[in-house]
C-alpha cells in the first residue's frame, strides 16, 4: 500500500470523528435533554482532542510528506494534488495549536451554548457574558499561535475564508456602507408596500409543511437529509449523504420560516452536490464559508425573493392559507417580501439592510478581540452601533447582542462571510442569467433544475478541491470579488419596485 493510500485511510478516520462531533452538536441544538449538557460538553471535548491529536500526529505528518513525494509529478489539477494541498495547509496550521487549547475551546463552546440559550430566553446578557469573556480569551490565545500578523482578526478570518484579511474587509465594508446607506434611505423614503397580510396568524404546522414542499421542489433530497427546528436555524452534514437543516417558525411571519428554510436548503444543496468520490475526505465540504453563504443567499434572495418564484409559489401558498391570502396577487406578495425597512434581527432583515447587520458584527468582533470594547460594555456598544448603522435601538438583549448563536460557538471571524456570500451570489446569479436560456421563465414554471445543474457543475461538485477565488472563477469567469455587482442588482430591482 502506498503512502498516499495510507494517508487516505487516516483522512477517512479523522473525517468520521469530525462527523460524529457534528452529529453530537446537532443533537445538542435540537433534541438533547437539558440536563445532558455537562455530559455532552465532555463528549465534545474528548472528540475535539482526538481529532486534533490524529491531525497533527508525527505519523500523519510522515505520511503527508511521503505522499507529497509520491505525487510530485501528478497532474496539478488532480484530486490527489488538491487533497495534499488542503492537508498541508491544515497540518501546518494545526501543528501550531496546542491540543489543550482545542479541548478548552470545545468544552467552553458547549457550555457557552447552554448559557446563551438561557440568556436569550431571559433577555439577560450578563448570564452569557462570563462565557463570552472566556471564549474571547481562548480565541486570542488561538490567534497568538499564528503571530506575527497584521491584525489579530486575520488568523480567525482565514479559518473561514482562505486568504481574506481584515485590511481588505475594512476597504470593502467602507465602500458597501457608503453605497448602502443612501440607497436604503432612497428606498425607504419612497412609498412602501403593504405587507400587513403577512403579519397575522399562520398555522405553524402548515408553515412547516409548505416550506418542506418548496424544499422538495427546489431539489433538497430528503432521503439524504431532514428538517428540524432549533433556536437558531443552521445546516450541518455528517457526510454528503446526511446533510440536515433546521428552521424556526414565527406564527405571524410565514415568509420567515420559508426564506430561512430556503436559505439552509442552499447550504445543503451544496453539500449534497459534492462529487461522491470525495466523500470522507477534507475535500467533501464547501471551499469557504463565503462560497457556502453564496449558495444559501442566492437561493434565498435571487430566487426566493423574486417575482418569478412567487408567480409559481403563490398558488401553493394560498392552498395552505386561503383566508390569509385571499385577493393577494403574486406582485403584491413579491413587493411585500421585498419591503426594505431597517430591523433589529439579522435573520429577518431584508436583503439590502442585511449587510449593515454584518458590518455591525464585524466591528464588534474586532473591538472585542482587541479590548477596545470590554465584555461588560458589549451590550451597550451593540445598541449604539445598531442606532448608528440601522437607525434603531434594541429594547432588550435578545433583540440585540444575544440574537446570534455564533459567538457562543467561539466562531469569531465567521460573520464577514455572509456579506462576502451576498457579493458572490450576485456574481454567480449574473453568470447564471447569461448562461441559462430563460432562467426566470423556468423558475416561473417551478423548474429549478436548470439553475441547480448550473450550480452543481460549476461549484458543488468540486467541494474544496480549489481555492475560494479559483472556485469563483470556475463559476463566474472572474477571480476577484465585485461588490458593484450586488449594488447594481439592488438598484435595478428596488428602483423598479419604487416606480410601480
Amino acid at each position: 500500500m502506498s503512502a498516499y493510500q495510507k494517508l487516505l485511510l487516516e483522512c477517512y478516520l479523522i473525517r468520521d470523528l469530525q462527523n460524529i462531533y457534528a452529529l453530537l452538536d446537532w443533537d445538542q441544538q435540537t433534541y438533547m435533554p437539558l440536563n445532558a449538557a455537562n455530559d455532552r460538553a465532555a463528549q465534545l471535548t474528548t472528540l475535539a482532542g482526538l481529532v486534533h491529536e490524529k491531525t497533527v500526529s508525527c505519523e500523519f505528518g510522515r505520511l503527508l510528506e511521503q505522499s507529497e513525494k509520491e505525487m510530485k509529478n501528478a497532474d496539478p489539477d488532480s484530486d490527489e494534488k488538491a487533497l495534499l494541498r488542503v492537508l498541508r495547509r491544515s497540518f501546518d496550521k494545526e501543528q501550531k495549536v496546542p491540543q489543550k487549547l482545542i479541548e478548552q475551546l470545545a468544552e467552553t463552546a458547549s457550555n457557552a451554548h447552554q448559557a446563551w440559550v438561557k440568556a436569550k430566553e431571559n433577555r439577560h446578557f450578563p448570564t452569557f457574558a462570563p462565557l463570552l469573556e472566556k471564549l474571547l480569551d481562548l480565541r486570542r490565545e488561538y490567534a497568538a499561535c499564528f503571530a506575527p500578523y497584521d491584525n489579530i482578526y486575520d488568523p480567525l478570518l482565514d479559518h473561514f475564508e482562505e486568504g481574506c484579511t481584515s485590511a481588505a474587509l475594512d476597504v470593502l465594508f467602507q465602500q458597501m456602507q457608503q453605497e448602502l446607506v443612501p440607497l436604503i434611505r432612497q428606498i425607504t423614503d419612497a412609498q412602501q408596500a403593504d405587507d400587513s397580510f403577512l403579519h397575522q396568524y399562520y398555522d405553524p404546522e402548515k408553515q412547516l409543511r409548505f416550506s418542506e414542499d418548496i424544499l422538495h421542489r427546489i431539489g433538497y433530497d430528503f432521503t439524504r437529509g431532514r428538517q428540524d427546528q432549533s433556536v437558531h436555524p443552521f445546516t450541518t452534514g455528517f457526510g454528503i449523504n446526511d446533510v440536515r437543516i433546521t428552521t424556526k417558525i414565527i406564527p405571524d411571519q410565514p415568509t420567515s420560516v420559508l426564506l430561512s428554510s430556503i436559505h439552509e436548503c442552499g447550504h445543503a444543496l451544496y453539500e449534497q452536490g459534492i462529487a461522491p468520490h470525495l466523500n470522507r475526505t477534507p475535500l467533501a465540504e464547501g471551499v469557504s464559508l463565503g462560497l457556502h453563504e453564496s449558495q444559501s443567499r442566492l437561493w434565498e434572495n435571487q430566487v426566493g425573493r423574486s417575482l418569478p418564484f412567487w408567480e409559481y409559489a403563490l398558488p401553493l401558498f394560498r392552498n395552505c392559507f386561503p383566508e390569509q391570502l385571499r385577493g393577494v396577487s403574486a406582485r403584491q406578495l413579491y413587493a411585500a417580501v421585498n419591503k426594505v425597512q431597517p430591523s433589529l434581527i439579522r435573520t429577518e432583515a431584508d436583503e439590502v439592510t442585511y449587510n449593515l447587520h454584518i458590518i455591525l458584527r464585524y466591528e464588534m468582533e474586532k473591538e472585542l478581540l482587541t479590548g477596545k470594547i470590554a465584555v461588560r460594555d458589549a451590550a451597550e456598544a451593540w445598541n449604539e452601533k445598531s442606532r448608528k448603522l440601522l437607525g434603531i435601538t434594541p429594547d432588550h438583549d435578545s433583540d440585540g447582542i444575544l440574537q446570534d448563536i455564533h459567538w457562543s460557538m467561539g466562531e469569531f471571524g465567521y460573520f464577514p462571510t455572509y456579506a462576502l456570500g451576498n457579493i458572490y451570489a450576485a456574481m454567480i446569479w449574473e453568470k447564471a442569467e447569461e448562461t441559462i436560456p430563460g432562467l426566470n421563465d423556468s423558475i416561473r414554471t417551478g423548474d429549478f433544475q436548470p439553475l441547480l445543474t448550473f450550480l452543481r457543475e460549476r461549484i458543488h461538485c468540486h467541494g474544496a478541491k480549489y481555492t475560494p477565488l479559483q472556485t469563483l472563477k470556475l463559476a463566474t469567469g472572474k477571480d476577484h470579488i465585485e461588490p458593484a455587482c450586488l449594488i447594481r442588482q439592488f438598484k435595478q430591482k428596488y428602483f423598479a419596485l419604487i416606480q410601480e
